[in-house]
């Protein structure tokens, strides 16, 4: 029979494993005006002790905005916080209460209802009425002990804080299958108020369940600048396509998949509310290299991976064929087993690039063409900035060292290069391999 040593996965301790270490932060910077508490519940019957209940409040009202998943069958919160932010015109929250351990989801009614019960506890102790977002993930179907999570929230209330720990136990409260809490904090300045220091703090989770139009991903985004609510849903839309929508750990995308930002203004300064605005494009691009590296640590995390690979296809001949040419890679269980196995079989690479721009039934034909085989090249890009490895020139395989694709092959990030030949335009995707312990973990998920 063959053995395997589960190194990447959750251990039943719930230690981190000594390689997630290096992720997880031990300071932060945070920003002014938010509390945050993460609190143990027992939602999930098998946890004992993990926090499990996540609130993130601020002391005043925020402009809000979130994404959603775009699977069919939407959890209760999803509908829930949907709806708050449209009534409310993204303006006037304050808080964000989650659950791990139960989604909330395909519940009827009655998850509708506590999901409403959430919020509106949360409500009732901050002193303001409709202003929470709901989050909740864990296993599907099942209806929430909806009494245990109500009765804990006051708690949560009254541990909130500031400090690095209580943003730590947050982020731990929030997680799933994760090895570690994935959290991070920046400061940054915007042109029309070069005096003021800003601040943006952001905690997620997902391991998987994870695919592009996100994952089984929660993310939560807060910073203390001033941004008005017409201009926050275009802003996370923008760094979310570029950041959580472009990460894949299995191809599967989940029920409950919410990224939210809130913005208190807290820090003062000029607000942000032209789309056209310097201050608009400084914060843009803030945000957007913010959830990227966010979306990177979700990756790494991938259920059983043991390798972080960056997809990149350049020379296309459009944005949008680079991202599906990057995600047809990054989705191929035989590209990413033959990662994981070491193995430079660079032919499942090409064949997944080769039908990632197929036209679907009712769809029209794109007589462009976008791929050309005579002009594509692939190689391996070590991470470490020696020499790469060339595996197809301009349609014609090369002949593999295949010493050097063992010494690539062996590092724990690597790149995939992809030259198309036929525009100038470029999309990067991530993702990471398929080993045993990915079918351990989702093998017994629900115990």
């Amino acid at each position: 029979m063959y053995k395997f040593t589960r190194v990447y996965s959750t251990s039943p301790g719930g230690a981190i494993p000594a390689s997630k270490l290096k992720y997880v932060p031990t300071s932060g910077t945070y920003p002014k005006g938010f509390s945050v508490a993460g609190v143990y519940c027992g939602v999930k019957p098998g946890n004992t002790s993990k926090p499990d209940i996540a609130l993130v409040t601020s002391d005043r009202d925020c402009s809000a905005a979130a994404v959603f998943t775009k699977n069919k069958f939407q959890a209760a919160p999803v509908t829930f916080s949907r709806k708050l932010l449209e009534a409310k015109g993204n303006a006037g929250l304050r808080s964000v209460i989650v659950n791990s351990g139960n989604a909330n989801a395909v519940t009827g009614m009655g998850g509708l209802e506590d999901a409403a019960r959430m919020a509106e506890t949360t409500d009732s102790r901050i002193g303001v009425e409709d202003s929470t977002i709901v989050m909740s993930t864990g296993v599907i179907g099942q209806r929430l002990p909806i009494q245990k999570i109500v009765d804990l929230i006051p708690s949560a209330v009254h541990q909130a804080g500031h400090q690095h720990k209580d943003w730590m136990s947050c982020a731990k409260a929030i997680c799933t299958t994760d090895t570690f809490p994935k959290l991070m904090s920046k400061s940054f300045s915007l042109p029309s108020s070069p005096g003021v220091g800003y601040r943006i703090a952001g905690m997620t989770k997902g391991a998987g369940m994870l695919a592009p139009n996100m994952a089984t991903l929660l993310t939560i985004l807060a910073t203390d600048a001033p941004i008005a609510p017409d201009v926050m849903t275009n802003v996370l839309r923008h760094a979310v396509d570029r950041s959580f929508n472009s990460i894949t750990v299995d191809g599967d995308t989940s029920t409950n998949d919410t990224v939210a930002l809130l913005a208190n203004g807290a820090a003062g300064g000029q607000p942000v509310s032209s789309e056209q605005s310097p201050d608009y494009e400084a914060f843009q691009g803030v945000l957007t290299d913010f959830a990227t590296d966010l979306a990177k640590y979700v990756v790494r995390d991938g259920e059983g991976a043991t390798k972080f690979v960056t997809i990149r296809v350049v020379d296309s001949a459009s944005e949008e064929s680079a991202r599906q040419v990057a995600r047809s890679i990054a989705l191929s269980p035989l590209v990413k087993t033959a990662l994981y196995g070491k193995d430079a079989n660079w032919g499942r690479i090409l064949c997944a690039a080769g039908y990632a721009l197929i036209s679907k039934p009712g769809q029209p034909v794109n007589d462009v063409p976008e791929i050309v085989p005579e002009k594509t090249n692939v190689s391996f890009v070590p991470t470490d900035g020696s020499r790469e490895l060339k595996l197809l020139v301009n349609g014609e395989p090369e002949q593999v060292d295949e010493t050097r694709a063992s010494e690539i092959l062996e590092m724990e990030d690597l790149e995939i290069l992809v030259k198309l030949g036929t525009g100038t335009q470029s999309a990067v995707h991530w993702t990471c391999d398929f080993s045993h312990d990915y079918v351990t973990i989702n093998g017994d998920y629900r115990t």
